[in-house]
């Protein structure tokens, strides 16, 4: 966990924030010692739209091999 002092931290807020979005914590010092730390907070995650998904799923055509086959053609084809 990074650490940052005080007087850096009240400089450089907007870049310390940026980090806290992409997910990492930082912990801001006074004196060399510790005394908060900057952690995002966690978002709700939306419900799942299953009406919706379904309805989606009905537009798309149908495959022409199962999965598994389309896989292993994948696997075994040189250029992936």
């Amino acid at each position: 966990m990074p650490t940052v002092s005080l007087t850096k931290a009240r400089i450089h807020l907007s870049r310390l924030i940026h980090k806290v979005e992409c997910g990492e914590d930082i912990v801001i010092t006074r004196n060399g010692r510790p005394v908060a730390r900057i952690t995002a907070v966690n978002q709700p995650k939306k419900p799942i739209d299953f009406h919706g998904l379904a309805k989606l799923l009905e537009t798309l055509p149908p495959w022409s091999k199962p999965s598994a086959e389309l896989l292993r053609e994948m696997r075994d084809d040189e250029r992936y």
